[in-house]
């Protein structure tokens, strides 16, 4: 181990999303520069915007770029970076790639390569564990890796069993085996993906451990011979083997066990002589026994639960002792504060079995709040790759008790709005309020056990949804409409002197559509029928992304967006208890400025009667020529054309009485 100073003035993050932003932060608040590096599909990422500087490393996948170590350190000199930060996933345990970093003259900022390679070895890792006196689950990893071998192996250690990837982790290469005569295919589909994955088709066996814990121990170790820990994190809450929902302290583990396991995970690391931020993972079972089950050689995803009740910044730690500063930290300073829960939020479609999504992020506005914090990689217009990772961001919440924190989570995933791209956000909501979860008992089966398939399917468009979606579309489209009128006051719009005019929404969501109609009963109120059913909306509060609603009298906290590219009342982006819904408006009736074909809309700002027309199809307009005038209340008020073009079509006439929101004109942009 040595013990030299590294100074350096400026980190390259060689990483992306929401880890190079986290890495970015905390360089920049100890005054280092820091350098971004960027695929073509990451060309606008915020990563690459928050950075001093950024250099294009290449293609999208991932293969040609951020897997790509000389590009990488050519880029480091490139920029005159004297460290780099893997962060985590892509390049952060790969040994040749610290080896490549130290042998170029740079500071690579995580363990050293030697200790990287043997803990990234399930099979060789375990071996020195067992010599080290850490509990290990009982298994099989030996060097001979024959169908014949592992087949005696499980029937001495008993089935069922786990296959694991020798070489890496996430859930890729691993397979539950509870009868003999499936251990064949098991093995061969888990070498396949370990190959794939990882590039080594090894593997390992273990005992399956049933229903346990996942409980891992943060770890921090300096070039100058010490290791302390700064507790547990509880990690049992995954879903194909990945994590979803982690928390600190964990609320199976005492006092008593957290020294025991604090201390296994610090003689673990001793005895490899670990530098920098480490993870030891176990596996906690019903009786609170617990086994070493992997160690993880840089930071984890769920580092700031730790951070929250420590108070502790393990990037700034992470950096410092790579500098060669001493940790400056003994086990008797560390101190708990509280309670803190993290959950992921995920770009997928949880109804199709948690399969990862692509698409397009048309409005990102996290929570903010007392206990909160947001550590995230997207931004409003940015475009979700298929490429990487589909983690988006991380939401954490603290509190002085796990319940108030886990109530702040809720609470905070409930008022984030993401709309564009399918994500978790509900499943996450309801997985936080499931029975188990509540009382701390969540195990490592707690999805399978606390979700039906039909839990997991998209939420239903209700009638009482589709009124509130109508007087949101109803608002948007009255706002527009005035922007393009003259002589309307707003108190007027709605407003009719004859009898009042229903406004026709036809919204489909997926599959489904819902017909209604709205009737205006006041400024911001409607009366909605819905086939026999009949529903009293108002909104109550607005501030674009968020909306207050009343239906039938009980209030409502809603988020709501318009994509960008859709004309205006076409589409409309709901949240509703954290349930997303993304609305296709079919009877296309709200003004817009353009349509994809070019075209503008204009539509009745309010109730009225059309008292005149100066258009007809085939005119030339330019913006701003008077269209028509519409009286109500005894007073006229002209409607204007929104854009240069032709009049493509005429939806009324002279004399007709028209609902607020109605197509009166259609104009095809063009110059007049």
């Amino acid at each position: 181990m040595t013990t030299q100073a590294n100074s350096f003035s400026k980190i390259l993050i060689a990483n992306r999303g929401e880890i190079a932003c986290r890495v970015i932060h905390t360089a920049k608040a100890m005054g280092l520069k820091t350098v971004a590096v960027y695929a073509d599909a990451d060309a606008g990422a915020p990563h690459v915007k928050q950075a001093d500087e950024a250099v294009f490393i290449g293609p999208a996948p991932a293969a040609q770029s951020y897997l790509n170590k000389d590009r990488i350190i050519q880029a480091a000199r490139e920029t005159g970076a004297e460290a780099i930060h893997p962060g985590y996933g892509f390049l952060s345990e790969n040994a040749a790639f610290a080896r490549a970093v130290t042998d170029a003259g740079l500071v690579f900022i995580g363990p050293d390569p030697a200790a990287i390679a043997l803990m990234g070895d399930k099979a060789k890792a375990k071996r020195r564990m067992i010599a080290a006196g850490v509990p290990c689950v009982p298994g099989y990893e030996d060097e001979d890796q024959s169908d014949a071998a592992f087949l005696a192996a499980a029937k001495k250690i008993g089935l069922p069993v786990m296959v694991k990837a020798a070489a890496g982790g996430g859930g890729r290469g691993m397979r539950l085996v509870a009868a003999e005569k499936d251990l064949a295919a098991a093995l061969k589909t888990a070498r396949s993906e370990a190959e794939n994955a990882f590039g080594d088709g090894a593997l390992i066996l273990e005992r399956a451990v049933e229903a346990p814990r996942h409980v891992e121990i943060q770890i921090i170790a300096d070039r100058h011979g010490k290791v302390i820990h700064l507790g547990e994190r509880d990690c049992s809450v995954q879903r194909r083997h990945q994590k979803v929902i982690e928390e600190a302290p964990s609320p199976a583990v005492t006092p008593g066990l957290r020294a025991a396991m604090g201390k296994a995970a610090v003689k673990a690391a001793h005895d490899i002589d670990y530098v920098g931020a480490g993870t030891v993972e176990f596996l906690l079972d019903q009786s609170g026994a617990f086994y070493f089950l992997e160690m993880n050689t840089r930071l984890q995803v769920e580092h700031p639960v730790t951070e929250m009740i420590t108070g502790l910044d393990l990037v700034a730690l992470q950096i410092r002792i790579a500098q060669g500063a001493p940790l400056g930290l003994a086990q008797e300073d560390i101190a708990f504060n509280g309670h803190a829960v993290e959950a992921r939020l995920y770009a997928e479609d949880v109804g199709a079995g948690f399969l990862p999504a692509a698409g397009p992020v048309d409005l990102w506005r996290p929570a903010s709040g007392d206990g909160v914090r947001v550590d995230a990689g997207i931004a409003t217009g940015v475009t979700v790759s298929p490429y990487y990772d589909s983690m988006l961001a991380k939401i954490m919440a603290h509190g002085k008790t796990r319940e108030e924190a886990r109530r702040r989570l809720a609470d905070a995933l409930q008022r984030t709005a993401l709309f564009g791209v399918a994500s978790n956000k509900r499943f996450l909501i309801e997985a936080l309020e499931r029975p188990a979860f509540v009382a701390g008992e969540a195990t490592t089966a707690f999805i399978a056990q606390s979700f039906a398939k039909k839990d997991l399917a998209a939420a239903s468009l209700t009638p009482e949804i589709a009124a509130v979606a109508a007087a949101l579309l109803y608002r948007q489209s009255q706002a527009y409409a005035l922007a393009n009128a003259r002589c309307v006051a707003p108190a007027l719009t709605g407003w009719s002197s004859a009898t009042p005019v229903a406004a026709p929404y036809r919204l489909r969501n997926g599959e489904e559509i819902l017909e209604l109609s709205l009737t205006a009963t006041g400024q911001n109120a409607w009366r909605a029928l819905c086939g026999e059913k009949t529903i009293a909306v108002e909104i109550l509060k607005i501030n674009t992304p968020d909306a207050l609603i009343s239906v039938d009298g009980e209030t409502r906290q809603v988020l709501f967006n318009r994509p960008a590219t859709a004309p205006q009342g076409s589409r409309l982006q709901l949240c509703v208890d954290g349930c997303d819904f993304d609305l296709e408006n079919l009877t296309a009736v709200m003004a817009s400025t353009e349509d994809a074909a070019g075209a503008g809309a204009v539509a009745a700002p309010m109730h009225g009667l059309v008292v005149e027309l100066f258009a007809k199809p085939g005119d030339r307009v330019t913006k701003g020529d008077r269209l028509a005038v519409l009286e109500a209340m005894k007073m006229q008020h002209e409607l204007f054309a929104p854009i240069n073009g032709e009049v493509a079509a005429v939806h009324t006439a002279a004399g007709s009485q028209v609902a607020a929101n109605t197509l009166l004109l259609e104009i095809t942009a063009g110059n007049a």
